[in-house]
């Protein structure tokens, strides 16, 4: 069977959704729901997401809301606990936040203060890099909050946006470029 032997960003490019103008005109979304409903795909993006990052983590941190579900996958997977980093206003108990400059605006992000305990080691994932806005505010929180941030993985990175470049010094793992 050919898809055997597929490298992951040839499964990445088969099963992706492609929609043209989407959010706005010139823009090609690459739809990466498709990939998480097939078990096989999903298993796959799973378990090469973590792979480089093996036996160097504690904990791994979702952002939202794609990445709750790379996450929470990824940390059943491997036997960890899974963090939630959340958008502004949704966590209920004591948080820290970190505000970051979106393209029209401002976005904050937040975790709860005790969620991650001094030294622990986070694992960072989401579906794509972008710009590299959400990411680096994410890594600052695990930070504050007294975390050690191991590495970052996601499924696509946009490479014409240079959110890499927002992450100097970062270990970061992407399954796809484009």
């Amino acid at each position: 069977m050919q898809f055997e032997t597929e490298s992951i960003s040839q499964l990445i490019d088969r099963l992706a959704a492609v929609v043209p103008d989407y959010p706005e005109p010139g823009v090609s979304f690459k739809d990466l729901t498709p990939v998480f409903a097939d078990p096989v795909g999903f298993r796959r993006i799973v378990d090469s997401i973590v792979d480089p990052f093996r036996g160097t983590f504690d904990l791994i941190a979702g952002l939202e809301a794609r990445g709750f579900i790379l996450a929470s996958a990824a940390a059943y997977a491997t036997g960890t606990g899974m963090l939630t980093i959340r958008k502004k206003g949704k966590l209920p108990r004591e948080i820290l936040a970190e505000s970051y400059q979106l393209e029209y605006g401002e976005a904050t992000l937040e975790v709860h203060r005790d969620d991650i305990p001094s030294g622990t080691r986070v694992l960072v994932l989401d579906d794509v890099l972008a710009t590299g806005g959400t990411l680096n505010a994410s890594t600052k929180l695990i930070e504050r909050a007294g975390g050690v941030v191991v590495g970052i993985g996601v499924v696509m990175e946009l490479e014409d946006l240079g959110g890499r470049g927002r992450l100097p010094g970062r270990h970061i793992h992407s399954l796809s470029a484009v």
